[in-house]
Parts: structure tokens; sequence; C-alpha cells
């Protein structure tokens, strides 16, 4: 009899840091994934799941100092869902970006709160986050499981990052008080004081008393 034949070892899923890190350009995108554990949420979706992931990586020209400052002052949860917006959780190949159904659904979550949309035309494909738009710019990996693609904007998600508020009008102009007009200063006058028998004549500051009889 024959030996049964061992079954093939199960496939190792895509070390997806490993390709973006031979890419040499996504060091950045590389640090949030790993900070938020990412690599690992993929890991473990890849393991478990043949429906595939697809990831528009932005490059590091595209985390700008402002970009990366606002990206800092997010959260830990915000920044795991800043990261997950990047990541479709199935595998789309160029061909598939022309069937799609908008908003495409992302790891961040519900495609209301985190609506994001894709389309086709002039020979490349477009996303859109609402607030920020870009284009894939090229294919870094492909292996029927994961598609990894370059992108030169990262995609701003709504929810994470709201208009800032319209300024508040200005207060009403305070009406100007008028001047309260000074008395008179009558030091530059002419003064006669008559008392009785003693009169007063006062020229500027000075004061002349004469007296005299009837």
């Amino acid at each position: 009899m024959k030996a049964p034949v061992s079954p093939p070892p199960p496939a190792v899923p895509t070390d997806t840091i490993n390709i973006l890190l031979k890419a040499g350009r996504f060091l950045s995108f590389v640090r949030l994934m790993k900070a938020t554990h990412v690599d690992t949420q993929l890991f473990s979706q890849l393991n478990s799941s043949t429906d595939g992931i697809t990831i528009f990586a932005p490059n590091d020209n595209a985390f700008s100092s402002q970009v990366a400052g606002a990206v800092g002052s997010l959260n830990d949860r915000e920044k795991l869902e800043f990261v997950q917006f990047h990541i479709l959780p199935r595998f789309l190949s160029t061909s598939d970006f022309q069937t799609l159904s908008n908003p495409v659904k992302t790891l961040a979550g519900s495609d209301s709160k985190f609506p994001l949309t894709i389309s086709t035309g002039d020979n490349s494909v477009k996303i859109s986050s609402g607030l920020t738009k870009t284009s894939i710019s090229n294919t870094i990996y492909t292996d029927k499981q994961v598609a990894i693609y370059e992108v030169d904007r990262v995609l701003v998600p709504k929810d994470l990052f709201p208009p800032a508020p319209a300024p508040p009008a200005p207060a009403p102009a305070k009406p100007v008080a008028e001047s309260p007009v000074a008395p008179k200063d009558a030091s530059d006058g002419v003064i006669v004081v008559s008392h009785h028998n003693l009169v007063l004549f006062g020229v500027g500051t000075y004061i002349a008393a004469l007296v005299f009889t009837l």
C-alpha cells in the first residue's frame, strides 16, 4: 500500500509590511501600521479569510509636515481608523475597479461613517474621501490575495477631520462716547467783584484789591 499523501502546508499569509519596506518609500505608513497593530490585524485576516485585502498605501511624500501633525494629534482609536481607512477587506485587481459600487467599504467600518468613492476614467483609478482626492500611481504588489497600490496623497476621512467651523461674526462696534466739554477756564478772563467797599479786580491768575470809601 502506498503511504497517504500529506496535505500541502497551509499558505503563509503575505507579509504586507515586508513588501512596503522593500519598496522603500512607505516608511511613514509602515510606522502607523505597526503603531496601530494593523499589521497584526491583516495577518490574522489573511490567515482566516479568502477574501483578501486591498491597500492604498500613501508614499512618504504624501505625509507633509502638516499632514503628519494632523495625524499625530489623533488619539489611538482615531489613528487606527485612519490607517484602516486605506484598506479594503477584499482583493481588487485593477479591472475590478470598473465595476465597483460606491461608497466602498473599508476596514475603518461603516461606509456611511467612512465613505470612500472610487471611479475610473482616462486610464486611471481615482479615489476620493470627500476631503482629499488622489489616484493610483503605481501597483506595488499583487498575488490574487493581496493588492497594494501606491497613492500620492493620504485619504482623509471626514469623520476624523471635520471642516473647521466658520469664524464667529464680529461683535457690533461700541458707540463712541462724546468727550465732555471742559468748563471754560476763567484764568485768562477779567473778574470784577464788588463787596461793600471792597472791589476786586482779577486778571489772569492775579487779583488786586482796591479799597475805597464813599
